[in-house]
């Protein structure tokens, strides 16, 4: 099924943003998804509601861009950023989620040196090679 920005689901029933938002979080995101909300679950859990109900429920339901396009600009948008490696990871597993291939995430992340600087994108792509080791279930090699 297509996310869509619509609050109902095939039964005709209207899904409140926390559901609608649970529900986008298991197929962008997966396990590593509900990682981060679990761990949440003893420090922050209204933290965990708010990430389900507005980055999922409404900004990825949204249309106009379909979850891979959203994944891409995830992706770019973290690495750019340069602090948010944990962020990161999640993300480019949901890219390869979502139906990126491993090359599209490396050429993203090697984009992001144009635009973000090589720190970045070397970030980026070691992050990568984390993500794709761990898909793998190698342990990857490199500076961590």
């Amino acid at each position: 099924m297509t996310m869509t920005h619509l609050s109902k689901i095939e039964s005709g029933v209207e899904e409140s943003r926390l559901e609608r938002g649970q529900r986008a979080l298991a197929e962008i995101d997966g396990e590593a998804g509900h990682k981060v909300v679990a761990a949440l679950a003893d420090i922050a859990p209204d933290f965990a509601t708010y990430l389900f109900e507005f980055p999922f429920g409404d900004i990825y339901s949204r249309p106009g861009l379909d979850l891979r396009s959203r994944e891409i600009a995830t992706i770019a948008a973290l690495a750019a950023m340069g602090n948010a490696a944990p962020q990161l990871k999640v993300h480019i597993e949901a890219g390869l989620n979502v139906g990126l291939t491993r090359d599209e995430i490396v050429e993203i992340l090697m984009q992001m040196a144009v635009y973000a600087g090589f720190p970045a994108a070397l970030n980026g792509l070691f992050a990568a090679k984390e993500v794709f080791a761990a898909t793998d279930g190698q342990r990857p090699q490199g500076p961590s």
